[in-house]
């Protein structure tokens, strides 16, 4: 579904989204429309992950840039979905010029990414390939603009507690600039409040019932992780960007209790569209901050409140008052 008034990814000039919906797993794309790509960094909290490529994004290494965020369920095996995220944007022009813009040659586009546990719900069999991975990449490149929120893509099947959870989408202005997440919210812990059945990352929505909310089955601790992309068109540094990265957990704390388990995976990267990194003021970074500690809560809630029911798992929307 399309979020109401949340504001979404591509808020941000220069940046594209892509799904490819399986319905019990699903991949998400982001990428950078320019060819140079964006500037990136990354922060894992969960003691469970299931990255690729994180270790480029530390501020102390040497690539700077990326050309797409990978975002996918099937656990590891949903890894092997960045190979058609690859394969596609080298063949669309994307990517590092091994020998220079000057001469012919291979590309190599730089693309992180990270993965959710969601083997329990549907078909353990079933998981993204590259195949998916590609036609999330040409869905992208082509429209690029989808503000879809719940369950498409990568929160195909993801859990949020005992609730359906999903991908969302949130955006905030910051003076002259935009910051905004995609989240696949898909947490061990719970998003609503069993006392008042709201929920903890946004008190504005309706309340659940809470003798139904406590009513639904509990099961046994698992695997699970929420990620996501915070990205924002200000010129912060690879340094800056790790910044808001590390910011950007703190929405994920607000909006899910417990958060960073030793079963979860939690990881958030960062993108930068600006043209040039030439970093931004103490002051700014500290907005850009807050927002994005912000926009992540909102995205979550709004993956939730998205969600379609499904696999025998409750939803926000069956369970909420009036």
């Amino acid at each position: 579904m399309t979020a109401p008034g949340r504001g979404s990814l591509v808020d941000v000039p220069g940046l594209g989204v892509g799904h490819a919906g399986l319905g019990d797993t699903g991949v998400t794309v982001v990428l950078a429309r320019s060819r140079v790509g964006a500037t990136a960094s990354v922060d894992v909290r969960g003691g469970g992950p299931g990255t690729r490529e994180t270790d480029l994004l530390e501020p102390h290494n040497t690539v700077e840039r990326v050309h797409a965020v990978v975002l996918a369920g099937g656990s590891a095996f949903g890894l092997a979905a960045a190979d058609g995220v690859m394969s596609t944007l080298e063949a669309a022009g994307h990517g590092f010029p091994v020998f220079g813009e000057d001469r012919p040659g291979p590309r190599v586009p730089i693309v992180p990414g990270a993965v959710i546990f969601d083997l329990l719900v549907g078909d353990a069999a079933h998981r993204p390939t590259a195949a998916d991975g590609a036609a999330a990449t040409r869905a992208a490149l082509s429209a690029g603009d989808d503000r879809a929120s719940g369950s498409v893509g990568a929160g195909c099947g993801a859990t949020a507690g005992v609730l359906r959870g999903g991908f969302g989408q949130a955006s905030r202005r910051v003076g002259e600039y935009t910051v905004a997440a995609g989240v696949v919210a898909n947490p061990v812990g719970e998003v609503i409040d069993a006392v008042t059945g709201r929920f903890h990352g946004d008190p504005t929505p309706a309340p659940v019932d809470p003798r139904r909310f406590a009513a639904l089955e509990r099961t046994e601790a698992k695997l699970n992780t929420t990620i996501g992309v915070v990205a924002t068109d200000a010129p912060v540094t690879k340094a800056q960007a790790r910044r808001l990265a590390m910011v950007g957990h703190d929405g994920i704390a607000r909006a899910v209790h417990p958060a960073h388990s030793p079963l979860d995976g939690d990881t958030l990267f960062v993108l930068s569209t600006a043209e040039r990194a030439h970093g931004v003021e103490v002051a700014t970074l500290h907005g850009l901050g807050a927002a994005a500690a912000e926009v992540v809560a909102a995205a979550i809630v709004d993956a939730v409140v998205q969600a379609d029911p499904g696999f025998g798992l409750g939803t926000y929307r069956e369970l909420a008052v009036g």
